[in-house]
């Protein structure tokens, strides 16, 4: 392992976490929309997917080659439909056909994104005070 695959490691996973934040944010904001940019439908929530940096086995082995995104892709979970008459985008039937984004979920997700984002400034920072440490002992 070289002296800076820690940081490179966590450096991927830094750029990963706030692309989660980020499209976990756009989902929130989408969480009301029930008409896409196109006029096709309602929102359709993403989701992230990453994957391992390394292509190879040898390559895990050899030192941490930390994540990359592999993709953004669309939730397939079929939209909610909600019965408000009142509302301009309802059918005949009074029916308003919703995102699928549940809250409760993007907030977890949000969680879980927010606190390994700080589980990486903590372990580049570490990294980064034994890089320190080991150039004090060497002087």
């Amino acid at each position: 392992m070289g002296l800076f695959d820690a940081l490179d490691a966590s450096g991927s996973a830094l750029s990963a976490e706030r692309l989660r934040m980020d499209v976990t944010a756009e989902n929130l904001a989408n969480a009301q929309s029930t008409r896409s940019a196109d006029g096709s439908g309602p929102y359709k929530r993403k989701q992230v997917v990453l994957e391992q940096a390394g292509s190879s086995f040898a390559d895990s082995l050899q030192a941490a080659r930390g994540v990359r995104v592999a993709g953004i892709v669309e939730d397939s979970t079929p939209p909610r439909r909600i019965y408000d008459p009142g509302h301009p985008d309802a059918d005949a039937q009074g029916y308003v056909t919703m995102p699928n984004v549940n809250t409760v979920t993007e907030m977890t997700d949000l969680i879980g994104a927010s606190r390994a984002y700080e589980a990486n400034v903590t372990a580049m920072q570490t990294a980064k005070s034994m890089f320190a440490r080991t150039l004090d002992i060497l002087k």
